[in-house]
């Protein structure tokens, strides 16, 4: 993929992921993980940490899930890969929480690996979509 397309469509894949998952952490999905997880939340976000994260995991996206869809032209590969993507990603995180923390909410490692899914997909195929308007 040429650095004049990866820049700008990082930049959108990466807009589109905070836009979603922001909208899902902060408003959908916000009182059933404090109903579920308010004993584990710091007073503060901590913005640095969560920004990484995001660049990595839609870096991630780009490289595991877009660039193998763009070179077969293939949506569906995009969606498909994306959706794999976050399932192996938001399993890590759940499933290890799961398996190493006292009382960790099964109901969060469901519903949470769905969110991963979901939106792994969504934004590895809006990314696709993007990339082939921008070639």
């Amino acid at each position: 993929m040429d650095m004049m397309l990866i820049v700008p469509l990082y930049a959108i894949m990466l807009a589109i992921f905070l836009a979603l998952d922001l909208a899902w952490l902060g408003g959908v999905a916000r009182g059933f993980y404090t109903r579920h997880l308010d004993r584990f939340f710091s007073d503060k976000v901590k913005w640095p940490a969560a920004f990484v994260f995001y660049a990595i995991f839609v870096a991630g996206l780009l490289v595991f899930a877009v660039d193998p869809a763009l070179d077969r032209a293939s949506l569906a590969r995009a969606a498909v890969f994306g959706s794999l993507y976050g399932l192996c990603t938001y399993a890590t995180y759940d499933l290890t929480n799961l398996a190493t923390l006292k009382e960790w909410p099964l109901a969060i490692v469901v519903v949470d690996m769905v969110w991963g899914v979901s939106l792994s997909g969504t934004v590895a195929a809006a990314g696709y979509i993007a990339a082939t308007r921008l070639l």
